[in-house]
């Protein structure tokens, strides 16, 4: 039986046709293949518009049918990774009211900070397992208060994975780990947030019907299916947000289990069967692909802004004559510390892991005679896995424990400098997986659907691709992190 996964982030829609008779995936595509645009009106803002997300994904699937190596007819489930924490809104229609506020978008801080002081940080964390910070609950209740006319027209409250599955299927759902990461779900009550809705006079009707991350979201509508080129009648058998779906892709789903990736955003992903929450809001508590009111695994996510998106920016300013791939041998030329240079990737919005401060990305040290492009290219990947330990730091103070860290060999990890840093920087054995988001929507879709009787069994053929361990000779990798913190506590303290 093949099944379609659909891995929509920030940059690109990206699809796999994957067999789960053979464990095989027949194709995989990307759309577009360069970086799609992120609106920014003002300064902190980031929207997408979700119609162009069912253009990409449209254009992703004649792509994909045009390799001839499936017959389209023969896919039978589909599963979707999305990237989290982004709002959508529409009227009785089913139309847009407005773009997509998404993930990185700043604007909502303060209206967060106001509602976490009028319930109650004690309230915030022990039913919400967060802050309100910036997360969808605090985009919504800025469009509440500074566009009170599209307000009034609300029908549906989704994130943006609910957004594509209605539009695949015309039926409007969600799940409990969805509404986790918008700030809408209560976990000591396991229903919707009472006090918040009533806090901001929302209507709990807005919210599509709640189903399980694993079951059926609807089937493919007709019209759907003639954009789509496929069946009318395929189920959304699995619908996950893209850092959940990414631990769910590596196997990473019993208490003890980490994930990484480096994508548009860096993140950590620790699986825990303890309710705990960050008192302070750097790192953040939702419900995993796995999570029941019978069964608690919970996920805790540390997120850095800026990291795939800093390497494009560098690529873009300075880099443009050299391919990814380019960059990565230039970085390598260069001695761990980058002979000095210190590079911040914080210039992507305002970051959790840092108390909600915009700190903003700096580069440091710059010296006219000795640096040039491969010491910026290996800055930069350094500062995000310095970034990564300044995260992992505020997860073991939590007393959660990262004694082996598991990622798909793609993007930032595609890079020996990036991997060889993260790990001896950490201190962490590191193993990289042939595996990406599209695969596991893909693989989450057969287990939905039935094909397999146990997450076990989805995982069982899986071997990494590589393993990489500390050398344990900590002191040169541990002065320059020392170094880099000791700049960015400045930083904050400045911002």
């Amino acid at each position: 039986m093949l099944c379609l996964g659909i891995d929509f982030g920030t940059s690109a829609i990206k699809l796999t046709i994957w067999d789960a008779g053979s464990n095989r995936s027949l194709v995989t595509v990307r759309y577009p293949e360069e970086e799609a645009p992120i609106l920014s009106l003002q300064e902190g803002w980031a929207e997408q518009s979700p119609e162009d997300w069912w253009i990409y994904l449209q254009q992703a699937l004649r792509k994909a049918h045009a390799s001839g190596l499936y017959a389209p007819a023969d896919i039978k489930a589909i599963g979707i990774s999305y990237q989290m924490h982004g709002l959508v809104l529409l009227n009785k229609e089913g139309k847009c009211l407005r773009n997509s506020i998404i993930w990185c978008d700043s604007r909502a801080v303060t209206i967060g900070e106001q509602t976490q002081a009028a319930l109650g940080s004690a309230y915030c964390l022990e039913h919400l397992l967060n802050l309100p910070g910036n997360f969808t609950a605090s985009k919504l209740a800025w469009v509440q208060k500074h566009e009170p006319e599209l307000f009034r027209q609300i029908q549906y409250v989704m994130l943006p994975g609910d957004y594509i599955s209605y539009r695949l299927t015309g039926v409007a759902t969600t799940t409990p780990a969805a509404l986790s990461e918008g700030m809408f779900w209560d976990f000591s009550t396991n229903q919707l947030a009472e006090k918040l809705f009533q806090y901001h006079q929302w209507s709990p009707a807005w919210i599509p019907d709640i189903r399980s991350v694993f079951g059926n979201h609807g089937e493919l509508t007709p019209i759907a299916a003639a954009a789509l080129q496929l069946s009318v009648g395929i189920p959304v058998t699995y619908k996950a947000g893209d850092q959940m779906n990414n631990a769910w892709s590596l196997g990473v789903l019993h208490s003890g289990e980490v994930a990484a990736s480096a994508g548009t955003s860096g993140v950590i992903y620790a699986v825990t069967d303890q309710v705990k929450s960050d008192p302070h809001g750097r790192i953040n508590t939702f419900a995993h692909v796995n999570h029941s009111s019978e069964k608690i695994n919970l996920g805790l996510l540390m997120c850095i802004n800026g990291a795939g998106i800093l390497n494009k920016w560098i690529r873009k300013l300075i880099g443009s004559n050299y391919s990814y791939e380019q960059m990565n041998y230039l970085a390598a030329s260069v001695a761990p510390g980058a002979d000095g240079l210190n590079f911040f990737p914080f210039g992507n919005g305002v970051e959790r892991m840092l108390e909600n401060k915009l700190v903003q990305a700096h580069l440091l040290h710059i010296d006219l005679n000795r640096h040039s492009q491969a010491h910026l290219f290996r800055a930069a990947q350094e500062g995000v896995a310095f970034a990564f330990r300044y995260g992992l730091d505020i997860l073991h103070a939590m007393q959660v424990t990262t004694n082996l860290i598991k990622a798909g060999r793609a993007n930032l990890f595609l890079s020996d400098v990036f991997t060889e840093a993260f790990v001896q920087v950490t201190q962490t054995p590191l193993e990289l997986y042939d595996t990406d988001g599209s695969l596991g929507a893909a693989r989450g879709a057969a287990k939905g659907v039935g094909c397999f009787p146990s997450d076990k069994a989805v995982f069982e053929t899986d071997v990494p691709l590589k393993r990489i361990e500390p050398d344990h000779q900590v002191g040169r990798w541990d002065e320059l992190y020392q170094n880099w913190q000791h700049e960015l506590i400045k930083q904050i303290n400045n911002s």
